[in-house]
């Protein structure tokens, strides 16, 4: 497997995406997007430009004039938007629902795709979490994981986050929310949230994230052992020799 590993991490919103995303490749050395990131970045531009979020030209032409730049190592990671370090901003439930709602227009997604695969795209190996990493922005990736849980287990966790942050929400508000963004993300024209044919599929309802983390360090190993192999197998066959070996090159194929 090529040093510039692409690891594509797709599923619902509460499935773990982005603490899986963000523990992998600091295991691994590589860098970390956080492709949800870039959405809420997108729609609290908006917010803050006073644009309506049913207005898809506005949107998409907020998206293609904001500089949006995400910065430091996983555990660290800064989210810049025209400059300002937006990083606390654009996990408020507003913005949340806003990035929701922003994602399913066509003109942002393409805007953002082209700018992921541009980050992706560099010398260094990625690992990319999101909705569509592995079926549009990076079909071609090394591995791709899909994460889902149960809508409850799912809003259970959101609903615990909500509580540390001094929040008072509802779980059945919160479990509304999360069937809520399923059914937009599953049923989207443009990149609807689906499980790639090459994907691996974990259901993390039952498992800690220790747990998920370990099966998914296990499976890219497995992987990169498997393509050590391949390649050592390729090397070592009799063609790759045919000349040192005396073979007669009438009976090469020049097709």
């Amino acid at each position: 497997m090529s040093k510039r590993l692409i690891i594509a991490i797709d599923g619902p919103s509460g499935a773990g995406k982005s603490t899986l995303g963000r523990r992998l490749a600091r295991a691994l050395g590589l860098l970390y997007i956080d492709t949800g990131a870039m959405y809420r970045a997108v729609a609290l531009a908006a917010l803050a430009a006073g644009v309506e979020l049913t207005d898809d030209e506005a949107v998409a032409e907020v998206a293609r004039r904001a500089s949006i730049k995400l910065e430091g190592d996983p555990d660290s990671l800064r989210v810049r938007l025209d400059g300002r370090d937006v990083s606390a901003e654009i996990r408020g439930e507003e913005v949340g629902r806003a990035a929701s709602v922003v994602s399913a227009i066509s003109d942002v997604r393409r805007e953002l795709v082209r700018r992921q695969r541009e980050m992706g795209e560099g010398d260094v190996g990625v690992v990319l979490d999101g909705r569509d990493i592995g079926t549009v922005v990076f079909p071609n990736a090394d591995i791709k994981f899909f994460l889902t849980a149960r809508p409850e287990e799912r809003a259970r966790r959101r609903f615990d986050e909500e509580r540390t942050k001094a929040h008072e929400p509802s779980f059945d508000a919160t479990l509304a929310d999360i069937n809520e963004r399923d059914q937009r993300d599953a049923t989207r024209d443009d990149s609807p949230l689906k499980i790639a044919d090459d994907a691996v599929v974990i259901d993390t309802t039952e498992f800690t994230i220790d747990e998920v983390f370990q099966l998914m360090l296990q499976t890219v190993r497995e992987r990169e052992s498997q393509a050590t192999d391949d390649s050592t197998d390729l090397n070592d066959s009799p063609n790759s020799s045919n000349d040192e070996a005396g073979g007669d090159a009438n009976d090469r194929d020049d097709s």
